[in-house]
């Protein structure tokens, strides 16, 4: 590392500096004594040394093995010592709550000189200010969380709460009435499922598929059946500290024995008195291994019925192993005879499907919101990589089958937003119960269609990077995780065939009875 003052350099100067022991490089008009780090380039000293690199302009040999995330890196910005003669440095980070100006890197109503009738200036307003959260807040978290497997930290999650987001991740309802919401940038009256979907939107931009799963997904799926359903001393009990985030819930519905057949499982709830005595076990609960509560499924003698159950005695809990980091805190729970308070009891007994499937079509809905935003990133990082890399001395976008690739992937990324647009505009216009009645179909229909299209983007985007999406840093390190992790889309909130099914035994129910060819 030099201690040389930064200063001007002409590139005859720099040119100078081209041997062993002795070595600079320019990348994007920015100096860099390589001297003492040759040695300890990852990819070996000789790679600085070759024509291309030692003394010369290597911003194009730099950004056809780097992420330009390498030169912010502390260690490596040090090695800068200054710029070069008039030349403007063209390569810049992003600042908090910035947009990206690639096209399709951003949904038509974000992007410069277009129209949404959906989206007003005040959406846009809350946009800018949930992006840079959960770029200056979320994303570092995201990394060494997705790294360490280790929930989110606390810190994390009390800043979410400050702000709201937690009880913002829940939609429009009673439940935000009095609160501040991002500062104040919009009102809690005001607050619609566009500025919601933002948040899940900016969340899956920042965060891997398993951080947006470990960021409280148990609580978003999990807590609406309490405000529904439960009782005033339930609520005045668990609310509260859940969307301050000081407790946390996990829904456990799906078993070993039963996922997408709700109907099936066979966890029993047993009436004593005034008491449940639940057993049985849940497989697959997100964010089981660190939950306070279960909102749970369970068969009683009257029927499926749903009750909150708190963890104590009886409850366990102990990590299951998949495709995504352990953050998401996904668990194998069982019940060993616990004693649960009738008054936990979620909705009438014997009536927990309707519970169940009401809660349903938001999860669904929150999940088609964050896939959009997955795909959208994954069209980006193949459009910046298709124009930068070189091959057969022209950029990977001269190319037909890649252009044909990146066509096929903007067309189901748009496909998908304008969809799920027209939807949450419906949900928007509707009561509770007439989304319940009107909507499951057509949510389970886009669920099944935005997921099938995402896999097919983790497909395409794994030959445009090639052997690079197949490694977990580096260029293609959100390509790789994309492509293991979105398959996670198809199956969490309904396998995505049972919810194409789902679509269309609705719209046969109500297939009027007089028409015909």
């Amino acid at each position: 590392m030099s201690s040389q003052p930064r200063k001007e350099f002409t590139i005859e100067q720099v040119a100078q500096h081209n041997r062993e022991g002795d070595l600079w490089i320019v990348i994007d008009s920015k100096v860099y004594d390589l001297s003492r780090f040759a040695d300890l380039h990852p990819g070996g000293a000789n790679v600085l040394y070759v024509d291309s690199v030692a003394g010369q302009d290597a911003t194009q040999v730099f950004f056809g093995l780097h992420r330009h995330e390498v030169l912010l890196r502390p260690q490596y910005a040090r090695l800068q010592i200054g710029t070069v003669q008039g030349q403007e440095e063209t390569i810049k980070a992003p600042k908090p709550g910035d947009l990206s100006k690639v096209p399709y890197a951003e949904p038509t109503w974000l992007s410069s000189g277009y129209f949404s009738p959906y989206y007003k200036d005040g959406h846009r307003k809350f946009q800018k200010a949930v992006r840079a959260f959960f770029m200056t807040v979320v994303a570092p978290e995201s990394v060494r969380c997705e790294e360490s497997g280790k929930r989110i930290s606390q810190e994390v999650v009390d800043k979410m709460s400050e702000q709201n987001i937690i009880a913002m991740r829940l939609g429009p309802g009673k439940h935000l009435k009095g609160r501040t919401l991002m500062g104040g940038i919009v009102k809690p009256e005001e607050f619609d499922y566009f500025h919601e979907g933002i948040i899940h939107a900016e969340l899956a931009r920042y965060s891997s598929r398993a951080v947006v799963d470990g960021l409280l997904a148990g609580l978003v799926i999990g807590l609406p059946p309490i405000l529904k359903y439960g009782a005033p001393a339930l609520q005045a009990k668990v609310v509260s500290d859940a969307l301050a985030g000081k407790k946390y819930i996990a829904l456990a519905i799906s078993e070993a024995f039963a996922g997408s057949d709700v109907g099936g499982l066979q966890t029993t709830a047993v009436r004593d008195g005034d008491y449940w005595i639940v057993t049985g076990t849940k497989k697959w609960i997100t964010n089981g291994t660190f939950a306070d509560y279960f909102t749970t499924g369970c068969k009683t003698e009257t029927g499926f019925t749903v009750m909150l159950i708190e963890r104590g005695p009886g409850v366990s809990t102990k990590p299951i192993k998949t495709a995504y980091s352990s953050v998401a805190g996904t668990a194998f729970v069982t019940f060993d005879k616990v004693r649960v308070p009738v008054a936990n009891t979620l909705g009438p007994i014997g009536g927990g499907m309707g519970v169940i499937l009401s809660n349903f079509n938001h999860e669904r809905w929150m999940v088609i919101a964050c896939s959009i935003s997955a795909q959208r990133l994954a069209v980006e990082e193949c459009l910046k990589w298709a124009n930068q890399r070189m091959v057969f001395g022209k950029p990977l976008t001269s190319q037909a089958v890649i252009r044909a690739k990146l066509g096929q992937m903007i067309s189901r990324v748009e496909a998908c937003q304008n969809w799920y647009e027209s939807v949450t505009y419906q949900m928007n216009n509707m009561s509770y119960d007439e989304m319940s009645n009107k909507m499951a179909g057509p949510i389970g229909l886009l669920k099944q269609f935005v997921s099938r299209s995402g896999r097919e983007t983790a497909e395409d985007g794994t030959q445009i990077f090639g052997g690079r999406a197949l490694t977990m840093t580096g260029m293609g390190k959100y390509i790789e995780n994309y492509h293991r992790t979105s398959g996670f889309d198809a199956i969490l909130a309904g396998a995505e065939d049972v919810l194409g099914d789902l679509g269309v035994r609705q719209a046969l129910k109500k297939m009027p009875r007089d028409t015909r060819l």
